[in-house]
C-alpha cells in the first residue's frame, strides 16, 4: 500500500501528496509507521527544492505576499507548496483553513499546493511534522516549498531551522516602533522585506527600511556568507515581489559559492534527528505507569511550595529507571 502511495506522489498526485501529508501529521501508531515507511521510499527524491520560511506579526500581510509571490514563481514554469502552519481550533484542534480562503488564486494554480497544518500547540505554533511534510512536497516536484509561520511566539526559531532562506515581513512605521522589534528577529532574518509600501504608506516604508537597515548593523549576520538585505514593496500590488525572489537568489548562490547550503542543511538534519529522539523519549517517559501514578502527587508538591522541583524531578526519573 506504502509502495502505491509513494509511487503516485511521485507522479506528482495531489490527492497522493495530501493523503501522505495527513499520515505524518498523524498521532497513530500505524499511520506513524506508514508515513515513516513512505517517507524512507521516497527520500532519493527530495533536497532539490528551495526552501524558504516567512513570517511576520498577523496583519503584515503574509498571505498576500505568498499569493503573489508564488503566482509570480508558477508563471516562470515553478511548482510551489505552501505549508501555512494554522493556529489550531481551540474546539476541535484542527486546522481552521483560513489560508486557503486568504490565498485564493494560487489556491486554483495548478502548479500551486497549499497546505493549512493546524499547530495543535506545538512550540510557537509550528506543526510538528512541517519538515516532513516539505520533504513529500519536494519529493511531489514542488520545487519551491513556503513554510509561513503565524508570526508568535518562538515559531521563527523552529522554521528558520528547516528552511535554506529566512524572511521577515515588516510593517511600514518600523522606525517608530523598533524598540517593539523582537531582537531574536532580526538576528534571525536573512531577508527583510517591508510590506505594504503603497500609497500613503510608502514614506514610512522607505523610514522602515532604512532605520531597519541602520538596526541590523548592532546584530552579527546569520551567516559569514551573506549580508541581511532588506527590501520594501507590497503584496497587494506586487510592487517589490521580483525583487525579492531575486534576492533569495542571490542568497543561495552564495551560501552554493562558499559550500555552507549543504552544511547548513546537514546540520539541520542532525537536529531534526535528535529532537525526534528527544519527542520519543518524552512520549515513552509519559506513558510510563509509575509516572503517570507518582506525577501528580509531585506536581502538587511543587505547586504547593512543598517541594523543590528539582527534588521532584529526581524521583520521577527514579521511578522511571526503577
Amino acid at each position: 500500500m506504502t509502495d502505491a502511495l509513494a509511487d503516485k506522489l511521485i507522479d506528482g498526485d495531489r490527492a497522493a501528496l495530501a493523503r501522505g501529508i495527513t499520515l505524518v501529521e498523524s498521532t497513530r501508531p500505524e499511520h506513524q509507521a506508514r508515513a515513516r515507511d513512505l517517507l524512507t521510499h521516497v527520500m532519493d527524491r527530495t533536497g532539490k527544492a528551495w526552501r524558504v520560511g516567512l513570517t511576520g506579526v498577523p496583519g503584515v500581510g503574509k498571505s498576500t505576499l505568498i499569493e503573489r509571490l508564488g503566482g509570480h514563481l508558477t508563471a516562470q514554469g515553478r511548482k510551489v507548496a505552501v505549508l501555512a502552519v494554522d493556529p489550531s481550533s481551540s474546539r476541535t484542534k484542527g486546522s481552521i483553513l483560513g489560508d486557503k480562503t486568504r490565498m485564493g488564486a494560487l489556491a486554483v494554480d495548478r502548479n500551486a499546493f497549499i497546505r493549512p497544518s493546524p499547530s495543535a500547540g506545538s512550540l510557537g505554533g509550528v506543526a510538528r511534522k512541517t519538515r516532513e511534510s516539505m520533504l513529500l512536497c519536494e519529493a511531489a516536484g514542488y520545487d519551491v516549498v513556503i513554510v509561513e509561520t503565524v508570526g508568535v511566539g518562538q515559531s521563527e526559531t523552529v522554521v528558520a531551522d528547516m528552511v535554506d532562506v529566512f524572511v521577515a515581513l515588516m510593517l511600514p512605521g518600523a522606525g517608530d516602533e523598533l524598540q517593539g522589534i523582537k531582537k531574536g528577529l532580526l538576528e534571525l532574518a536573512e531577508i527583510l522585506f517591508v510590506n505594504k509600501a503603497d500609497g500613503e504608506n510608502d514614506t514610512r516604508a522607505r523610514r522602515a527600511q532604512r532605520d531597519l537597515e541602520a538596526a541590523l548593523h548592532l546584530f552579527a549576520p546569520v551567516s559569514p556568507h551573506w549580508s541581511p538585505a532588506v527590501l520594501r514593496g507590497s503584496g497587494l500590488t506586487g510592487d517589490g515581489v521580483e525583487a525579492l525572489w531575486e534576492t533569495v537568489k542571490k542568497h543561495r548562490q552564495a551560501l552554493d559559492s562558499a559550500g555552507a547550503l549543504h552544511a547548513k542543511r546537514s546540520g539541520q538534519q542532525v537536529r531534526w534527528l535528535w529532537s525526534m529522539v528527544e519527542e520519543r523519549v518524552l512520549q515513552s517517559f509519559h506513558a510510563d505507569p509509575d509516572i503517570k501514578t507518582l506525577a501528580p502527587e509531585l506536581e502538587r508538591a511543587v505547586a504547593d511550595g512543598r517541594l523543590p522541583a528539582s527534588e521532584a524531578a529526581e524521583r520521577l526519573w527514579r521511578a522511571n529507571q526503577n
